[in-house]
């Protein structure tokens, strides 16, 4: 009896799924945050200097085409490594 139950905690140990899914759900979280860093902090800099709403703008999407960058990769990385 001792035997059979050492062998389910045995099967149960592997891990079996998609790990690309979690992979990319842990790889989402940094692109998310700074996302909501770049547009929270760009917006508070306009409020502060509104005659510069055109540099802070282009200097927002730039950062955030960055950002989403790193996201499309944590993307991609778990199916290519497979």
């Amino acid at each position: 009896m001792l035997a059979e139950a050492a062998n389910v905690l045995a099967a149960s140990d592997s891990v079996s799924g998609s790990l690309g899914a979690v992979a990319y759900g842990l790889a989402a979280i940094g692109p998310g945050i700074g996302v909501g860093i770049i547009f929270g902090q760009g917006v508070q800099a306009i409020a502060r200097q509104p005659e510069l709403t055109n540099v802070i703008r282009q200097n927002m999407l730039l950062g955030f085409a960055l950002t989403e960058a790193l996201a499309l990769i944590g993307f991609v990385v778990p199916f290519v490594h497979k």
